[in-house]
């Protein structure tokens, strides 16, 4: 990770979200510390990184995301040559597409 990223609000930050202990407990705990905008860019961004693992084309995800093609190569730079941390939740939303 990071040296740039790393320091003790960070710390304090991801302990937060470690200790939540379910979907309802996390709307509600990123409702009070992102705005709607942050935290809808997030969702897509994730959504950007599950559709690019599938295999869709920029066009497909433009249409169905309605990101950027700025954000959807940041992405996927991140994906090929990032700490892993969109690879290391893949497997998790390949098989919630399945449930």
């Amino acid at each position: 990770m990071s040296d740039k990223l790393r320091d003790e609000l960070t710390d304090q930050l991801f302990t937060a979200i470690l200790s939540l202990k379910d979907k309802e407990q996390c709307y509600r705990f990123f409702e009070d510390i992102c705005t709607i905008s942050e935290l809808k860019a997030l969702a897509q961004r994730l959504e950007v990184a599950r559709m690019l693992d599938e295999g869709c084309i920029y066009e497909t995800i433009v249409e169905k995301t309605g990101a950027s093609t700025a954000t959807i190569s940041r992405v996927k730079r991140c994906l090929v040559y990032g700490a892993d941390g969109y690879n290391s939740v893949m497997p998790l939303l390949r098989r919630g597409s399945r449930d």
